[in-house]
Formats: C-alpha cells, sequence, structure tokens
C-alpha cells in the first residue's frame, strides 16, 4: 500500500519517523524552480574516488572519520563547480548519501562516489575533490601542480571512471566533449591510468578509466602524453592482472543496471500529474477507511452499561471535556467511497500536488522501489526520493547490514522518462551474499520495474590473487544468461586490474522500436 502520510518535518520516507539513525538534511533552498521539461542526457557520469583501501586502514595522518569529517558546505562549493546542487543528505553510521539535483553523491570515511548526469562537469570538480582531502580530511598529499589546477592534492589509492556512450553528446560541455576529452583530464591529474571501451564501437558500449593501485598523482614536469584506449569487445578476453584487488569492508561489488526505451505506459509512474493522482486518492481512501473505523467504534458506545454512561456524564460538566449529545462528530462522513465532495472537511496536502520529496516517497513505494531492499529484511534501511516537474525521478537508498557490525551499503535510482529520451539507472554495492539473493533475481525485479526495451548490465567485483580464473563475477554472470522477456546480445567479461567485470547487454524479445539511439559513437 502506499504510504501518503508525511509527517511533521517530513524527511524523506515514511518509515524514517523511527527516530534512529540515518537522518536526513533537506536544502530546500535547492529545490526551487527544479524542471525537466527539455530533453535531458540520462546516462551518467560515475567517479569513484579511494583515498585508502578500507575505512579501517586510513593513513595515520588522516582524520579519524576521513572524508566524512569534511564539513557538508566543502562538498557544496565543490559540486559548485560540477554544476548541480544538494537536495537533500541522509546521514548513517557508515555513510552520507547525497541527492543532488542530477543524481547523487555517497561519502563514505575512505571514498567518494559521484555520479551526475546532464550536461554537469564533474570531471571539474575532481582537483577540489583531491584539495578537499588533502587540506580538510588530511590525507597525505603532494604539493602544487599548475597542471592539476589546485595548491595541494590528496594522493589517492584508486579511482575509476566509467560512463555509458551519451544519448546528446553535442550538447556535453567542458571536458566531457569527448571519450578522448576525458581521458586527457585524467591524465592531467594521475600517472599510469587505463582507458578502455567495452561493447561494440557503433553500438551500446561503456567506457572506463582506472588508475593502479596506489596511484601516483602526475609530476609537474610531465611531458605531453595521451592514455590510448583499449577496445575490449571480444568475449571472454582477459587482461594480465596487475595486482591483488582492493579489500573494502566487505566484499567490493558494484551492480549498475543502465535502461533505455522504457516502456511509455509504464514510464508514467513517473510524471508529476500521476503521481499526485496516486497519492490524491490513496489519501481520500485512506481517510474513509479511518472514518468508516472510528464509526464502528463510535457505535459500541451505544452498547456501553449504565456504569459506562454514568462515567460520561460525569464528563459533561468537566471543563475542556465536551460531550455534547447534539453534536455528531462525523456528520460530514460519507458511507459512499465515491462521494467525497463539495461536503468533505478535508484539506489535502500540499506537498502531495507539487514536486518534491513526498512525492518522490509515494512513487518509490507505488513502483516498487522501495521493495528491492526491503525494511522487512533491512530493518533500518532508509530512502530519499523526489519526483521532479513536470517528470523525472532521483532516489538514495542507505542499506545498514541487518547483521550486527555489518557495514552499510547503498543503492541509487535515476528515472528520465521522457519517451524521446527515456532512461533508467540503478546502481547498488550490496552484496549479494549479504542479500541473500541472486544477482539475477535483483536484476529482474528491477527490470520489471522499469520495463526497458534494452539494457546492460555492468557487474564490477574485486577479485583476490588467489582466486582461479573463473572469479566470482564471472560465476554470476553465467547465472545472467536468462532474463526473463529478454534476450541476450553481448557478453564480455575481463579481468582489470584486480578487478573482474562482466558486461552484458540485452534487447527485450518481439521489440520492434528500430535500432538504439547511439548518440556517441565511438569512432
Amino acid at each position: 500500500m502506499v504510504n501518503t502520510a508525511i509527517p511533521k518535518g517530513y524527511t524523506f520516507s515514511p518509515s524514517s519517523v523511527a527516530g534512529s539513525t540515518p537522518l536526513v538534511t533537506i536544502n530546500r533552498e535547492a529545490t526551487i524552480d527544479l524542471d525537466s521539461t527539455n530533453s535531458f542526457e540520462g546516462p551518467e557520469k560515475l567517479l569513484e574516488v579511494w583515498f585508502s583501501a578500507s575505512s579501517s586502514s586510513l593513513p595515520e595522518a588522516s582524520m579519524p572519520g576521513g572524508l566524512r569529517n569534511v564539513p557538508s558546505e566543502e562538498w557544496k562549493e565543490m559540486l559548485d563547480l560540477v554544476n548541480c546542487k544538494v537536495l537533500s543528505i541522509v546521514e548513517s553510521e557508515d555513510v552520507d548519501a547525497y541527492l543532488l539535483s542530477e543524481s547523487s553523491m555517497f561519502v563514505f570515511p575512505h571514498k567518494l562516489i559521484l555520479k551526475t548526469c546532464g550536461t554537469t562537469t564533474l570531471l571539474s570538480g575532481l582537483p577540489k575533490i583531491l584539495e578537499i582531502a588533502a587540506l580538510v580530511a588530511k590525507f597525505p598529499h603532494a604539493l602544487a601542480n599548475a597542471g592539476r589546477g589546485t595548491a595541494t592534492a590528496a594522493v589517492p589509492y584508486r579511482v575509476f571512471y566509467s560512463r555509458k556512450n551519451f544519448l546528446f553528446p553535442d550538447r556535453q560541455v567542458g571536458p566531457h566533449r569527448s571519450w578522448r576529452d576525458e581521458v586527457k583530464s585524467l591524465d592531467k591529474l594521475f600517472l599510469g591510468g587505463s582507458a578502455y571501451l567495452i561493447g561494440k564501437m557503433n553500438g551500446e558500449h561503456w567506457y572506463l578509466y582506472l588508475t593502479e593501485p596506489n596511484t601516483m598523482l602526475t609530476p609537474p614536469a610531465t611531458p605531453d602524453r595521451e592514455t590510448p584506449t583499449r577496445v575490449l569487445d571480444l568475449p571472454e578476453s582477459h587482461l594480465t592482472k596487475a595486482c591483488s584487488a582492493k579489500e573494502d569492508d566487505g566484499q567490493d561489488e558494484t551492480l549498475e543496471l543502465l535502461m533505455t526505451d522504457l516502456d511509455v505506459d509504464n514510464a508514467k509512474q513517473f510524471y508529476l500529474d500521476h503521481a499526485s493522482a496516486v497519492a490524491e486518492g490513496q489519501y481520500y481512501r485512506e481517510a474513509h477507511e479511518a472514518r468508516m473505523e472510528a464509526r464502528k467504534h463510535l457505535g459500541s458506545i451505544n452498547d456501553m452499561d449504565e456504569t459506562d454512561n454514568k462515567h460520561i456524564d460525569g464528563l459533561r460538566d468537566v471543563p475542556g471535556k465536551i460531550c455534547d449529545e447534539s453534536v455528531d462528530v462525523f456528520s460530514n462522513a460519507s458511507d459512499d467511497i465515491n462521494s467525497f465532495g463539495s461536503n468533505d472537511e478535508l484539506t489535502y496536502p500540499q506537498e502531495l500536488t507539487t514536486e518534491g520529496h513526498a512525492l518522490g516517497t509515494v512513487v518509490s513505494d507505488s513502483s516498487g522501489l522501495s521493495g528491492v531492499y526491503p525494511t522487512s529484511k533491512y530493518p533500518d534501511a532508509r530512502i530519499d526520493a523526489y519526483l521532479f516537474t513536470p517528470c523525472g525521478f532521483s532516489a538514495n537508498g542507505v542499506i545498514p547490514s541487518p547483521q550486527s557490525g555489518g557495514s552499510t551499503h547503498y543503492f541509487t535510482v535515476h528515472v528520465t522518462p521522457e519517451p524521446h529520451c527515456s532512461y533508467a539507472s540503478f546502481e547498488t554495492n550490496v552484496p549479494a551474499s549479504q542479500s541473500g539473493r541472486e544477482t539475477a533475481d535483483v536484476i529482474q525485479q528491477v527490470v520489471g520495474i522499469f520495463k526497458p526495451a534494452r539494457f546492460s548490465v555492468t557487474l564490477f567485483e574485486a577479485k583476490d590473487a588467489a582466486d582461479d580464473d573463473a572469479g566470482l563475477a564471472t560465476k554470476k554472470g553465467s547465472k545472467l544468461e536468462t532474463i526473463k522477456g529478454y534476450r541476450r546480445i553481448d557478453r564480455i567479461v575481463h579481468d582489470l586490474e584486480g578487478y573482474e567485470l562482466v558486461f552484458k547487454y540485452y534487447e527485450r524479445f518481439g521489440w520492434e522500436g528500430g535500432a538504439p539511439r547511439l548518440g556517441e559513437v565511438a569512432f
């Protein structure tokens, strides 16, 4: 059932009123006049910057809380360079989840994950991230380098940058006009980076840039150079492992679904007018049910014994205790759920008619997204969701482990529902071992929510040096061959310096919409 209750001082989810962490902060100024009317670049740019292998192995000189010791105002200054704003923040024991005007940011003690869509300039904020990590979080750093655009920069442990091919590449600005420009921008900061193209050059594909563990910053005197992009388009291609995998708090794995050509009727649930209608219907239905229940209890008053009636009679003369037999407190109620009209005294909440967090929660519940990691299994899970005008949806989920002492993980969802540019993404690092579900089951549930005509899956998982050639990601990937209603088009598996990557691309059976909108081709 959709919960349309709006607690006083509304935060983000009906379950958020429990009074325990995670906590939320909403930036109401940033939510004014957000509008997604025009064609929008849904595919996101995704950056991960690690400053140590895990939150338990922070450098001795760093602040005890690492990056989480950085005030939110510092991050907001960095996000100004990226051209996006903070809508709200969910704080938990292990991670702070920032819901942005264009996607999301997650701050752990040892790493930062920044995901932005549209024409944001994500890489323009990277030098500032390195500077904040050095000056505020006190991570080991190097001195000035004019090429880096900052006075000082923390030395990261590893850096990952990835994205799908853009739908509207000609609209990108700054360092994002092309993949080649993005690689040049990253090469100015880091030595030894590797760039990859995964998938078909003239079809759906995915770009990846990553550095080796114990990344080295580019020194001031580095001559002009350019990291070549390796085209990885052969099934079961394996690169030489350069090192063992990094160690996170628990198993490090990331699942990402990138979905296009969403079912038009199904995508309507991510429009403001549709969500408001759902909320309104549910609101009045629940109000009617409450009145009918109250009438049942009121009817039992007439059956009270003489002792109970004497007690009520005694209240008639008590100041403030009104018990007037002439007053029918339910005189405006109706026996017919369809008869709410001009005589109905209910005031419909404005929050359920305008964009924002309240309707975001309605959509999260009604679409089924809140059921991917349900509170029945994850009692401390929190979802921070936002619905835009006239359409568009974003949500962050903070998922503490149900086991005592376990790590906190996340999921994030972003939807652009307009038919000519429809797109949805789902990303999570909740380990399959913790969820107790096969990765294929999670994919099937998410695909069932959005009903895309085509989608790609990337499963990125740390691989221990002791693993055999058939690592965990490969074994999981083999179970993704069958997604109900879809046929697999591409399957690529790679070893990438301590990680194993599985990339798969699917199309819906019977899809007659023609070739995919490529936008950006890789040649």
